[in-house]
């Protein structure tokens, strides 16, 4: 490497992903904002020193879900948490989250470790940390085990990576937002190199890199991948590479088989022989490094702009959240709530009364006629001065004998 070469690398080196400006943003919330995270504590060993915060809204979509955030360099669980609005968007669709936090005396920017191989194999540092909070999530809140779901931002992608290669088997589906494919760097050199060019490498090698990092036989997770077309800190070229990596680990061709915009922003997929998709990538137009913020359904606003956490005309979060089919749970919960009401006690005493034909009907008699003939007559006119009573027995009497059930006399 020349001076120049080293004089840069050791100026990356210091703000490792180039995220030193945003520490301002993620580790000053605004004063007036109260974070929903709560910290837990105890989740088992802890090899990685991780913090752990979750968040549990106080009604779940059933089977229930959990959704795992991972921060970029810099940040916070709470500030990324309001940044891109995955609390808010929790409480209304019912999801659980769960948002570890790096310490800054693992990494001076709190980056999560994703290129250092203890921190990255199965079974050991922030990984098997990450993965003891997911178990202790389960445990405390009865998460389905095939509802469990994973996201983050550059470092946190980079790391969503690496938790979807190592355990593959945890995972239904993971978003990478800005980050970099599994096992593309193994030391900060190798990572600042992979940041900033993107070397190409063949799908068959990017595949095995995931292959390796497990025994895993199963379903692989499936995969949504974003990442500004504009961005100078992770280059767009590692986009191509995840997308290569699992089409290449879930056996799909790399011709998209459907391209189109969403929000105005390129759009393509590759689904599986059930027709689901399994490998989705946006390119965001013209955006720089971060997650994209935008109106979501029904414009319904998930998130904050602040440094890194852009306006981009698009909600990643809710689209993702949507891919990983947690956005339908509002219009279930209706329908869950009609057909409760059907099946309850209460209705179930109240006979189901079928209506009377049209020809049966006709055939009954006028029963006012029967009852009452002297109103077919005449009005009867109103009293003037009030009733002191009426008398019951005679009147059925009447009726009786109109109606040629009593004789007469």
């Amino acid at each position: 490497m020349t001076l120049a070469g080293n004089v840069d690398y050791l100026r990356r080196l210091r703000k490792l992903n180039g995220f030193a400006d945003l520490g301002a943003y993620a580790r000053n919330i605004r004063p007036a904002v109260r974070s929903p995270l709560q910290e837990v504590t105890r989740f088992g060993t802890n090899p990685g020193n991780l913090r752990m915060f979750a968040f549990v809204p106080a009604s779940l979509q059933y089977p229930r879900a959990l959704v795992v955030v991972l921060h970029g360099c810099g940040q916070t669980a709470a500030g990324y948490d309001l940044g891109a609005g995955w609390s808010t968007l929790a409480k209304r669709y019912g999801i659980a989250l769960l948002l570890p936090e790096q310490q800054v005396s693992n990494n001076a920017n709190t980056c999560f470790n994703w290129f250092n191989p203890d921190d990255t194999a199965r079974g050991s540092g922030e990984a098997e940390s990450i993965r003891q909070m997911i178990a202790r999530m389960v445990a405390d809140h009865g998460i389905d085990q095939r509802r469990i779901f994973i996201t983050g931002l550059s470092a946190g992608g980079a790391m969503t990576s690496v938790m979807l290669a190592t355990y593959p088997e945890i995972f239904a589906g993971g978003a990478i937002i800005a980050g970099l494919p599994f096992g593309v760097a193994s030391n900060v050199r190798e990572a600042l190199k992979g940041m900033r060019s993107s070397p190409t490498r063949p799908a068959r090698e990017l595949g095995e890199l995931v292959r390796k990092a497990s025994h895993h036989k199963g379903r692989w997770p499936k995969i949504s991948v974003w990442h500004g077309s504009a961005d100078r800190t992770v280059n767009p070229g590692n986009a191509n590479e995840i997308v290569k990596q699992w089409l290449d680990v879930h056996h799909l061709q790399l011709e998209p088989m459907s391209e189109g915009t969403v929000d105005g922003h390129p759009h393509q997929i590759w689904w599986d022989g059930d027709g689901e998709t399994i490998v989705e990538s946006y390119t965001i137009t013209d955006m720089a490094h971060g997650t994209p913020l935008g109106l979501a359904d029904k414009d319904e606003r998930y998130g904050v702009r602040g440094a890194f956490l852009i306006e981009a005309g698009i909600s990643s979060s809710y689209h993702i959240a949507k891919f990983f089919g947690l956005t339908a749970w509002i219009r279930e919960k209706k329908n869950v709530a009609k057909k409760a009401a059907a099946d309850s006690p209460s209705a179930k005493l109240i006979p189901r009364v079928s209506p009377i034909p049209a020809s049966a009907q006709a055939a009954m008699p006028d029963l006012s006629k029967i009852l009452w003939p002297q109103a077919q007559l005449k009005p009867r006119p109103e009293p003037k001065r009030k009733r002191r009573g009426i008398d019951v027995g005679g009147m059925i009497t009447r009726a009786l004998t109109a109606a040629g059930l009593r004789k007469s006399g």
